[in-house]
C-alpha cells in the first residue's frame, strides 16, 4: 500500500490531531459518570494515555521538536499518571462534594 501523498516525517499527520482528540472525547469520563466507572483503572489510564496523545500530537509541537517544551512534560505526567492507575497505585479518592 503506498504512503498517503501528505506524509512528512518532520511535521504530524493531518488528521492525526483531530483522530486524537474524538478518541480522548470518546474516552473522556464525564463527572456524571465517574462514579459508575471509578473502580475501572483501565478506563482512567485510557483517558489520560488519550489525553496524553492530544498534547503530543499539537501542530506547535512537531516531532522533530529537540527539547521537552511543556507539551510534552505535560504529556509525561499524563503517561506516568496513567501508568499509576494501571499498576494499582492510584484509587478512586472520592467525591469532595459527598465527603466520603
Amino acid at each position: 500500500m503506498p504512503a498517503p501523498a501528505s506524509s512528512n516525517p518532520k511535521q504530524w499527520p493531518a488528521t492525526a490531531q483531530d483522530a486524537a482528540r474524538a478518541l480522548h472525547d470518546q474516552l473522556r469520563i464525564s463527572e456524571r459518570d465517574w462514579h459508575a466507572l471509578k473502580a475501572q483503572p483501565q478506563r482512567r489510564a485510557a483517558e489520560q494515555l488519550a489525553a496524553a496523545l492530544v498534547l503530543l500530537l499539537d501542530p506547535a509541537n512537531p516531532p522533530t521538536a529537540a527539547t521537552a517544551g511543556p507539551q510534552r512534560q505535560q504529556a509525561t505526567a499524563l503517561v506516568e499518571h496513567a501508568l499509576g492507575w494501571l499498576k494499582g497505585e492510584l484509587r478512586d479518592p472520592g467525591c469532595p462534594s459527598h465527603g466520603h
